[in-house]
């Protein structure tokens, strides 16, 4: 199933998608690194702040996604490759390793966890966070809709909308295991979003995907009509816009 991904609708509510980024970044303690790898880069504009707070290192960001590479401006220190997350090596030569929003896509992102944590040099950071908002009522409706009569056999063998990630416990765990300082915590944002149908202009950018990936045009339109239906009665619009509470989790380690 190939996904194809949107970088313009994507970046739709950019600061909102931002903050977590920026919020993982800060608790990285590093001030001179020599190479920064940035998985799951997307549009590759969060990727740029990196090359603009360690001036002196070369930063590379890798999506599996031609649409978000090929929207990316890379520049003298500044790269973007097409890559699998599950084919990413960990060289040795890795000071920084982050990713922001994409290992919830990667089944059994534990174990490459573990191996890149084994791979990395000692003193190299990884930090990564994950959305924690499967069980909100947005993956939820969405997970009943594609489960009734109507879609159940088209939508079969789209990829689960409940995907595991973990709490921040096993995370922290994860990186203690491995030799590794922990920082690990979750935070619920309260999102105001702006504009009609707002929740669903925010999951056309991601969750969608692998739904659009599978319908025909008219098909998906009609599915994304139901559950516009049911996002209206989950998240019902206010005066200064539409409240989503939106759950993720983090976690940021040191190798010894």
């Amino acid at each position: 199933m190939a996904i194809t991904w949107d970088p313009a609708q994507y970046s739709r509510f950019a600061d909102d998608r931002a903050r977590p980024f920026f919020e993982l970044v800060d608790r990285v303690r590093v001030s001179r690194p020599h190479r920064v790898v940035d998985l799951g880069c997307g549009p590759g504009n969060l990727t740029a702040t990196l090359a603009q707070r360690w001036p002196g290192a070369r930063v590379l960001g890798i999506d599996s996604s031609a649409e978000m590479v090929e929207a990316a401006t890379p520049s003298d220190r500044l790269s973007f490759e097409l890559g699998d997350i599950n084919a990413f090596q960990a060289h040795p030569d890795v000071d920084v390793l982050i990713s922001n929003a994409a290992l919830q896509w990667v089944p059994g992102h534990l174990e490459l966890l573990r191996r890149w944590a084994e791979a990395l040099p000692s003193g190299a950071w990884m930090a990564w966070q994950v959305p924690g908002n499967f069980q909100a009522a947005s993956h939820l409706r969405l997970l009943d809709l594609a489960r009734s009569a109507r879609w159940s056999d088209q939508l079969a063998d789209v990829p689960r909308f409940d995907r595991p990630v973990l709490p921040a416990t096993e995370y922290a765990n994860l990186l203690l295991d491995g030799g590794w300082s922990a920082d690990a915590w979750e935070t619920t944002y309260q999102h105001v979003l702006q504009g009609p149908d707002a929740v669903l202009e925010w999951v056309r950018g991601t969750t969608l995907g692998p739904i659009k990936a599978v319908l025909g045009p008219h098909e998906f339109d009609e599915f994304e009509s139901q559950y516009a239906e049911l996002l209206r009665e989950a998240y019902p619009p206010r005066p200064g816009g539409t409240l989503y509470p939106f759950r993720r989790i983090f976690a940021v380690g040191r190798k010894f």
